[in-house]
């Protein structure tokens, strides 16, 4: 597949947008005609930076109102594409996006659009240009991609085809028939791939807000491309993004997750359709290893005791570096203490935090290559002799994902060596048996990027969006889950200020892990051997409302609010949960799940985030 970016897809100015789509590794490049426009250089001043960036430029865009309009505004249309010329020529491109007809001066006269269409392809022959006419989901008259090329097909001009824009296309309910059935590859003149999150609003709005990178979304993208493959296409697949967060980003960052969106669509578009059951591939990882935190000082050792309190103990030592090990079920907790480590550079930036996640793989090479393939950035550690070189990529916002093989020697037995356990260790236990999922908080502007990441790079599914209510504001979700459902990561972001997730940006100064949830087989045992200081606090107007909405036996709602623990039912099971208070903006859940039960919770969502707000205030 050769890629392209519209430069209105990122932000920054004219030269930024270049050397961010070069450096994400695009072929090529189109130049939004505003971007041109406010440039102080010359047009071959562009063609210069591109040919040194080693970037085509596919096209120049957009040519509006073409076809369909007064005789008098019709020949004013044909001088100014020939200006339009001019400049491509300096610019060294020879396509031209034609749009549609949009305001009201437009004429319902499909032969009228068509003559003029065919006006312009002429004086294109002559100036040796191709012609892209795209049907804007907006436009007057013509609004789908149809009813574009029945348009195409009456001119009849081999310098006029059509632009495929899947926004324009699936914003309006328009099916593939068409394509499949009867545009062909050489009346392709310009493919512009936009995925977006399906809503009912008014359609320009729709356009100019919430367009994103293919498999961001929920649009039919897929399938749009194995169709233009089953046709033999091999022409450029560029962007086109409009999308406020896209424009509140950096140009570079953005322009990674686009051409890794690309990668991820061709790769998809070459799938089958329905792979068999039998065919699944094996899968890339399949559990949480360890969880790595940075800590140092006074702050670092507070939250050791805090981990001691909910039952974990440090268990190993690193054998060459300021690293233990805290451990409790299946469930291990690294604290790096090291100074010279990308862990005490995390601190520096963030605080006591979440640094790392480790992921167990069955395919180690398979993963790597996965990484390089979406070309993540390595990261590698310092390793003494006889010790693990653990891979690592950079993950959600400044933190690591390690890649553990899954042997059946773990990692801590190689790197680590025993601590003697104190005698003065409590008897009672929370039973604390896994990790269920991990909650990461991150900026509204990465959070179509932080599921994008898991996505493509581990095959998870990005399941839909919920708002949960805060007192100050929305805070909205969305998780990641491993296709076995054995790594859950619910991912968090708010535009309000004051929101629980804006808080915990402020307080860490990024995004993070904020929520470390831990399964138990005993909700009531647990509770009971973590002190009750340590708890969240429940309102007893909850356990009233529970009992209305259940009509759960009184001792259990008894038991429930005794130890803070929240409760949900659905058809698949129940569910039992409670939270700590937050430490250094972290906070624990610690839950049960009974028969197949398998969210998190949700409804109680508000309860959670009104009692942390009180907690911290």
């Amino acid at each position: 597949m050769k890629t392209s970016l519209a430069t209105v897809s990122i932000s920054g100015t004219l030269e930024q947008k270049l050397q961010a789509a070069a450096k994400a590794g695009f072929d090529a490049i189109e130049i939004f005609e505003n971007d041109f426009t406010q440039f102080p250089g010359s047009p071959a001043d562009v063609r210069k930076m591109c040919e040194d960036l080693g970037l085509h430029i596919l096209a120049f865009q957009p040519f509006r109102d073409g076809g369909g309009v007064p005789d008098a505004m019709h020949q004013q249309s044909l001088y100014r594409m020939q200006k339009k010329f001019e400049i491509m020529h300096e610019l060294n491109t020879q396509r031209l996006l034609v749009c549609s007809v949009v305001p009201d001066f437009a004429i319902d006269d499909n032969e009228l659009v068509a003559a003029q269409l065919y006006d312009f392809a002429e004086i294109a022959k002559d100036a040796g240009v191709s012609l892209a006419y795209e049907a804007l989901a907006w436009g007057k008259y013509i609004a789908d991609y149809d009813d574009a090329w029945e348009i195409v097909k009456k001119v009849d001009h081999p310098n006029l085809g059509i632009g495929l824009d899947t926004f324009h296309m699936f914003s309006r309910g328009c099916t593939l028939d068409t394509l499949d059935r009867e545009i062909t590859p050489d009346k392709i003149a310009l493919v512009q791939v936009a995925d977006a999150p399906l809503m009912k609003m008014e359609i320009l709005q729709y356009s100019r807000h919430y367009r994103c990178f293919p498999g961001q979304g929920e649009f039919p993208v897929v399938e749009f491309m194995r169709s233009l493959k089953a046709k033999g296409f091999d022409d450029y697949v560029s962007h086109e993004i409009f999308n406020d967060d896209f424009r509140a980003s950096s140009p570079f960052e953005k322009a990674t997750d686009g051409i890794r969106s690309l990668i991820w669509l061709d790769k998809q578009s070459d799938l089958p359709a329905e792979p068999e059951a039998a065919a699944q591939p094996e899968p890339l990882i399949d559990d949480v290893e360890f969880v790595e935190f940075a800590i140092t000082d006074d702050t670092g050792e507070q939250l050791v005791d805090f981990f001691k309190q909910l039952g974990f103990r440090e268990t190993h030592q690193h054998k060459s570096k300021q690293v233990t090990l805290m451990q409790q079920g299946n469930i291990n907790l690294v604290l790096n203490r090291e100074p010279q480590s990308q862990a005490h550079k995390h601190f520096e930036d963030h605080g006591v935090s979440v640094c790392a996640l480790a992921f167990s793989t069955p395919a180690m090479k398979k993963v790597m290559q996965r990484a390089d393939d979406y070309g993540c950035e390595r990261f590698s550690n310092q390793t003494g002799p006889g010790e693990l070189n653990i891979p690592a990529i950079k993950g959600v916002g400044d933190s690591l994902v390690y890649f553990v093989e899954r042997k059946p020697v773990r990692f801590f037995e190689l790197d680590f060596e025993p601590i003697q356990q104190s005698e003065d260790a409590p008897a009672s236990q929370p039973g604390l048996t896994r990790i269920d999922h991990i909650g990461q908080t991150v900026a509204s502007v990465d959070f179509l990027s932080a599921g994008f990441f898991y996505k493509s790079l581990f095959d998870f599914a990005v399941e839909p969006s919920q708002d949960l209510p805060d007192l100050h504001g929305l805070v909205v979700s969305r998780t990641a889950v491993s296709p076995d459902r054995n790594i859950r990561i619910p991912l968090n972001m708010t535009t309000a200020r004051a929101a629980s997730a804006q808080r915990f940006l402020d307080k860490t100064k990024g995004s993070g892990v904020q929520q470390l949830a831990f399964a138990c087989d005993d909700i009531f045992a647990a509770a009971a051997a973590i002190p009750a200081s340590l708890r969240l606090d429940i309102p007893a107007n909850y356990y009233r409302d529970l009992d209305a909405r259940f009509q759960l036996p009184a001792d259990l709602i008894e038991r429930l609010q005794d130890n803070q623990i929240l409760y949900d039912r659905n058809d698949d099971g129940e569910f039992f949960h409670f939270y700590s208070r937050e430490q250094n903006g972290t906070f624990i859940e610690v839950l049960q799940r009974s028969g197949n039960y398998d969210r998190y919770g949700e409804a109680n969502a508000f309860i959670r985030l009104a009692a942390q707000a009180r907690a911290e205030a």
